[in-house]
């Protein structure tokens, strides 16, 4: 055997496996978004979590009537509620229901209080009859990046420091 054969064996393994190292390295770096992605992944709660299970009686009974009704097939249904504060709560719950006289300027009738315009919207998912997802945003969101267009740059910088408003989900007349 020729040693200049085994150097050239030698030395092609040892850059081979350079290569390769090198190859690990780049793709865990594209895989890895950051140690702040990484703790926010690891303490993400999921609001939802605990009501999953529930029947849909049991839901329509302590979050009240959705704002809509989406079958999706012969036994799947989504109901879709809007919401301020912690979660949906049957309807009339700041005002107790009572009726207040309409403020129109043609007087007569009476309208049911609505309390606070909604902020977010949740949509609960269930299969026969059985909550199995839970989905909900805020209903007011712009894109985090928009302050990109806007060409008054006090308004720009106000838009870029407000961040993105979030809701929470919870069913709060719901025992669990």
């Amino acid at each position: 055997m020729d040693l200049r054969d085994r150097g050239r064996t030698g030395l092609g393994f040892v850059a081979g496996m350079a290569l390769a190292g090198a190859l690990s390295l780049l793709l865990a770096a594209c895989a890895n978004t950051g140690p702040g992605d990484a703790i926010e992944r690891i303490t993400a709660v999921d609001y939802g979590q605990p009501y999953l299970g529930m029947s849909k009686t049991e839901v329509l009974s302590c979050a009240g009537t959705p704002r809509s009704r989406i079958p999706a097939g012969k036994t799947t249904e989504t109901l879709v509620y809007h919401y301020s504060g912690a979660g949906p709560v049957p309807s009339g719950g700041d005002s107790g229901g009572k009726k207040q006289k309409a403020s129109t300027p043609f007087g007569g009738g009476e309208k049911k209080s609505k309390g606070p315009k909604p902020t977010c919207t949740a949509s609960l998912t269930f299969e026969k009859d059985v909550l199995v997802r839970v989905s909900y945003a805020h209903m007011n969101v712009r894109s985090p990046y928009e302050w990109q267009g806007e060409d008054n740059e006090a308004a720009a910088e106000r838009m870029r420091k407000e961040g993105v408003p979030t809701c929470v989900f919870s069913l709060p007349r719901c025992r669990r």
